[in-house]
């Protein structure tokens, strides 16, 4: 039993060794790099509701239970005239570029 618990020790002393060297190299590289492994922004709302939803849905879908579909985004449609006034400027600047090129 003794050696059990010496053994057991030893572990706890190497493990002890090994998190404190860990430590001084992220240190490191912390001053290294001037910046740290953990992630400083922050997140809106509605990101992570889209991320609470998608973890609900995993979860119900390992528990064989109904998966409720994520709402996406809702996108924006561009209308009509819009697209018609972007494809003429488009055109204006093709020309003009040609042109340029042209007399160069």
């Amino acid at each position: 039993m003794t050696n059990l618990t010496l053994a057991l020790k030893q572990l706890e002393r190497e493990r002890a060794r090994l998190s404190s060297r860990l430590e001084q190299l992220n240190n490191a590289v912390v001053a290294l790099t001037g910046t740290s492994s953990t992630r400083s922004g922050t997140m809106s709302a509605a990101g992570r509701a889209r991320i609470a939803a998608a973890q609900r849905a995993r979860w119900a879908k390992s528990k064989g239970r109904k998966v409720v579909s994520i709402v996406s985004r809702k996108r924006r449609k561009m209308s009509a005239a819009a697209i018609a006034r972007i494809r003429a400027a488009q055109k204006a600047r093709w020309t003009k570029w040609r042109k340029a090129k042209k007399t160069a």
